[in-house]
């Protein structure tokens, strides 16, 4: 018997995950890819669109998002994606087209509504390319992975340059993180108490809260400690 299975998969990875959940440690049950893109007016089109098909091509139920502040960049990137897709071969293309159908962009009246709807979602993936994108970078709080400037695709991530390959998807980011070292480590907590006279207060407090509780058989346990 194992204690930990994790890393990336499909759909079938993450149901076999779901059955053995409990049995043994897993990392997490992921979800369909995602990336989000946040602009503004200074984003290459040409790269955000890029970026956007790569994570569509992943499968059928992927999401590939752009919120910007710009009306004009979306309307660019939305023509460089129709123009780079049809490029495709087969059948990435098909896939992609696939995915485009629940993607979407959305017009924000500042870089701040971005941010705010990007920590609603959570997304797998979470690019900045705007202007003075760190200052952007550090204000995101909920993501699995962050690229930073036009020049951090999120492909790197994916091949080598990390974060890792293994991240939250579907609004999880919100509460956990990616797989790490930490999946491999657990967190184990102990007590000794060797003056039993600085407990007695922890002591009394112990008897009060099981009574209020209910629990006479705790008091007691606590009670037989008195002094």
């Amino acid at each position: 018997r194992c204690d930990v299975i994790c890393g990336p998969g499909n759909k079938w990875v993450t149901a076999a995950k779901s059955l053995v959940n409990g049995k043994c440690g897993i990392d997490m049950l992921a979800g369909p890819s995602e990336v989000l893109v946040i602009c503004d007016e200074t984003a290459n089109a040409k790269v955000v669109a890029a970026d956007l098909i790569a994570q569509a091509e992943h499968d059928v139920v992927a999401r590939a998002i752009l919120l910007s502040t710009d009306p004009t960049i979306i309307e660019l990137v939305d023509t460089e994606v129709a123009q780079q897709i049809e490029a495709l071969p087969e059948p990435n293309r098909s896939t992609a087209l696939e995915a485009l159908k629940q993607s979407f962009a959305v017009q924000c009246s500042s870089i701040e509504e971005c941010i705010k709807l990007s920590d609603d979602i959570a997304p797998e993936h979470l690019e900045i390319q705007t202007k003075d994108a760190q200052a952007v970078a550090t204000k995101c709080a909920n993501y699995g992975g962050l690229f930073v400037g036009e020049h951090a695709a999120e492909v790197l991530g994916d091949y080598g340059a990390g974060p890792n390959h293994t991240l939250p998807t579907g609004g999880t980011g919100r509460y956990t993180g990616g797989l790490s070292v930490f999946n491999f480590l657990r967190i184990r907590t102990w007590m000794r108490v060797d003056d039993a006279s600085a407990s007695q207060g922890m002591v009394d407090d112990s008897v009060i809260m099981a009574r209020l509780e209910g629990l006479e058989g705790h008091a007691r346990a606590a009670e037989a400690r008195k002094l």
